[in-house]
Formats: structure tokens, sequence, C-alpha cells
């Protein structure tokens, strides 16, 4: 029995084992796979929490977008609305200023018109005026008729003009 080497290989195991025991070393190698299985539980637990927060975070990113393309499209139909309704505001505009400058121009020509009858008018009164001093210092002679003749021509004059 003490010369078989099979023996002695199980002595070595013995005391090899027996030196491992001594030192710890199985405690030690537990420990270690203990704190590792710990390490990867919350390594684990971790990324359980990335990979919800990224969720989290996507839900949350594709809610902003879906905002942003409804204030997008506000804005664009707020845009359009202004914009008609400047455009309205602008043909009311031009509309009323053609109205206005339509009455302005025919305030004009009336104005012209009527001084123009009363540029006729007076030179109508003029020679009027002086056709009557005519006819009259030749039918009516002396210091009475050129005093006569001149009170009713200004009288004349008043009341035309």
């Amino acid at each position: 029995m003490f010369a078989s080497a099979e023996f002695w290989v199980a002595v070595a195991f013995v005391i090899f084992w027996g030196i491992l025991f001594y030192y710890g070393v199985p405690g030690k190698v537990l420990g270690q796979l203990d704190s590792r299985g710990k390490r990867i539980a919350g390594e684990l637990a971790e990324a359980k929490r990335l990979r919800q927060d990224a969720e989290r975070l996507l839900k949350e990113y594709e809610a902003k977008r879906t905002a942003a393309e409804q204030e997008a499209a506000d804005i664009v139909s707020n845009a359009r609305a202004e914009a008609e309704r400047l455009a309205a505001e602008a043909q009311e505009k031009i509309t009323d200023f053609v109205k206005r400058r339509t009455a302005t121009a025919e305030a004009k020509i009336a104005q012209a018109e009527a001084q123009a009858s009363a540029e006729v008018r007076a030179a109508a009164v003029d020679a009027a005026i002086k056709a009557s001093e005519r006819v009259l210092r030749d039918e009516i002679t002396g210091a009475t008729a050129a005093s006569f003749v001149t009170q009713s021509l200004n009288d004349v004059r008043t009341k035309l003009q």
C-alpha cells in the first residue's frame, strides 16, 4: 500500500486540500464567486434600470416629437390664416384707397368745373358791363350821366359777383 503510486497521489491530494483549507482558499474562492455573482447581479439590475430609463426617454422624446409636429402644424396653420387675413386687409385698404382717390379726383373735377363756370360767369359779367357802359355812354351825356354810369356799373359788379 505504501509502495503504490496511487496511494502517494491520494496522500498528496489530501495534503494539497488540507493546505488549501488551512489557508482558506475555498472560502476565498467562494467569496470571490459570491462577490462576482453580486457584481453581475448589480450590473444586471443597472442594465435593467438603464433599459427602463431608455424606454422612458424614448417615450418622452416621442411625445415631444409629436408635440413639436403638432406645434409646427399649428404654426403653419396660423401663418396661413395670418397671410389670408393680411391679404384681405390689404385688398380692403387698396379698395378704400381707390375709392378715396376717386372721390378726391371727382371733387377736384367738380371744383375745377365750378371755378371754370365762375370764370366764364365773371368774363360774361365783365363783357356785359363793358357793353352796358358803351351803350349808356353813347346815350347819356354830361356830368350826371358819368356819375350815374359809374355808380350803376359798381352796383352791377357787386351783384353779379
